[in-house]
């Protein structure tokens, strides 16, 4: 989602697939209730407070960026989530997980992050869990996120891609990866390579890892 115009409030909007459906359904089966906002598009270094206009120019060159407007990609947009942390917070949040993942074809790993530096723990579960976003999900024969079994986050792990898509996300306090079986994805190559990003939901903590799936000719 983007604002067309920082003038005028004018939103664009690309629904997913899912939301196509529940919107065509006409039934008030399709309902927003959570929502985030970023500022990816933002260069503070352009913050200005010396001004030679004074206080109300400081952010003159800030206003007048060009905005993004909305593209389907998850994995390139919104990299950069607003969230509200208590008074006093002296480190922001981050994630800790994996430096990298490297799997044979057909092997499987759990991924369970953590968040450090966040409410006042060194490290902690979030109670909303995680969103993991797999850059091309072809190359997982499972992708499956667990612990987290609310109507909505059931919903979105039951969603299968289609079409084009290779992106996938999948929410819950662990996540369960199996490496694909097709040969026929690897062509010449040895090895396969894809990202896995995977963001706090209650702190907005961000990391994206680097995932190989090795050819074993299975």
């Amino acid at each position: 989602m983007g604002y067309l115009n920082n003038q005028v409030v004018t939103i664009d909007a690309i629904l997913t697939t899912k939301g196509r459906e529940l919107l065509a359904r006409n039934d008030g089966s399709f309902r927003i209730t959570q929502f985030g906002l970023a500022d990816d598009e933002i260069d503070y270094t352009l913050y200005n407070p010396s001004h030679p206009s004074g206080s109300a120019y400081y952010g003159q060159a800030i206003e007048g960026m060009p905005l993004l407007e909305a593209f389907p990609d998850e994995t390139q947009v919104m990299k950069y989530m607003l969230t509200t942390l208590p008074r006093g917070t002296s480190k922001m949040p981050t994630i800790s997980a994996v430096p990298s993942i490297v799997l044979a074809q057909g092997a499987s790993q759990v991924i369970s992050p953590q968040t450090l530096n966040y409410l006042g723990n060194n490290s902690v579960f979030e109670t909303l869990g995680y969103s993991f976003i797999i850059a091309d999900v072809r190359t997982m024969g499972t992708f499956e996120g667990v612990g987290v079994n609310t109507s909505t986050s059931l919903t979105l792990n039951s969603t299968q891609t289609i079409g084009t898509d290779l992106s996938k996300t999948v929410v819950g306090t662990s996540l369960n990866l199996r490496a694909t079986t097709v040969n026929t994805l690897f062509g010449s190559n040895p090895t396969l390579q894809t990202t896995l990003t995977i963001i706090g939901r209650d702190s907005g903590a961000r990391v994206t890892i680097p995932i190989t799936i090795t050819k074993t000719n299975i």
